[in-house]
């Protein structure tokens, strides 16, 4: 396989991030190895570079610092296996600027396994700028999973199906979930889910060793809303539920408790389990979304989080 090349500011920017994590942050060589997703000998490398190249003297000299240190107390509060933190655009803190770069970043660590991986994927905005910004990439001993349907309730498909997107760039093994976002009643949703290839992807998506899903907010500008997957009807109904957000359309609470609704009885998406024995990647980041943020934290359905600093520090001050 043939792996892209390192760009010397992606070099210093592990290497910075190494530097933080082992003189700032306290941690072992083998904790930054297991954070970055690399060797233990590629870790002492990269700790030895950012103090070669300067980025370590009595502080932290690099950029990132401010994101590092807010990553941290995220982490730390709300009790994340990992946590990223990206600068905000100024002007627009709601930008995936920055956010889809590191989203990419993070998929291709995976990606350059020469060992076999499952990688699952939701969908969403923020995912879908992340698969723009991977480097193209011949990985045919992977498996590129979704984690919900692919079609709307008019039959036409998703604009934002993430997984095709992502195993075109890596050369990859694609399973889609050929079935509707939410299924018209709960009657369709069980014959849906009993095809054959179907209950294969779910069980596929249930081994993978990596999750990348997005955060939805709810409200008139929802991504449920405007695709057509909800009606208005429906958004005021579950905003009188205490409805806050969705992670691949699982609707939950502001204390991540799923809405009792009839729309979560037909949601066809993998059930995404409290786990923490693998990593399961929200990507998504803007102050409308710092509430199902939260939720979707309280709810278990992330454990680890790619997002940037204004919507890191509004999280830091619920």
């Amino acid at each position: 396989m043939a792996l892209p090349p390192i760009t010397e500011n992606q070099k210093l920017e592990e290497a910075a991030r190494a530097g933080w994590l082992y003189y700032v942050a306290g941690k072992t060589q083998d904790e930054i190895a297991k954070q970055l997703n690399t060797s233990r000998q590629s870790a002492q490398r990269l700790v030895a570079m950012a103090v070669s190249k300067g980025l370590i003297k009595v502080r932290l000299e690099h950029p990132i610092k401010r994101c590092m240190e807010l990553a941290d107390l995220l982490q730390q509060r709300f009790g994340l296996l990992k946590c990223e933190v990206v600068p905000s655009v100024p002007g627009d803190a709601d930008s995936v600027v920055g956010l889809s770069q590191a989203g990419a970043a993070e998929i291709e660590r995976y990606a350059k396994s020469r060992q076999a991986k499952t990688i699952a994927f939701g969908t969403g905005r923020a995912l879908r700028a992340c698969t723009n910004e991977l480097t193209n990439m011949q990985c045919p001993q992977h498996r590129i999973v979704s984690l919900v349907g692919n079609i709307a309730q008019d039959g036409s498909a998703s604009r934002y199906d993430v997984a095709i997107h992502v195993a075109e760039r890596l050369g990859a093994r694609h399973f889609p979930m050929p079935v509707p976002v939410i299924a018209s009643t709960q009657a369709d949703k069980a014959q849906w889910q009993q095809l054959t290839h179907v209950k294969n992807v779910h069980e596929l998506a249930l081994q993978a060793d990596v999750y990348f899903v997005g955060v939805g907010d709810l409200g008139i500008n929802s991504p449920l809303h405007l695709d057509g997957f909800i009606t208005q009807h429906e958004l005021a109904a579950l905003e009188a539920m205490g409805a806050t957000g969705e992670v691949i359309s699982w609707i939950f609470d502001s204390n991540g408790k799923l809405v009792q609704s009839d729309i979560n009885q037909r949601v066809t998406s993998v059930a995404l389990s409290t786990r923490r024995d693998k990593h399961v990647i929200g990507i998504a980041a803007g102050q409308n979304k710092v509430p199902a943020i939260a939720g979707a934290i309280e709810s278990g359905m992330i454990n680890s989080l790619i997002t940037n600093e204004s919507t890191a520090e509004a999280l830091l001050h619920l």
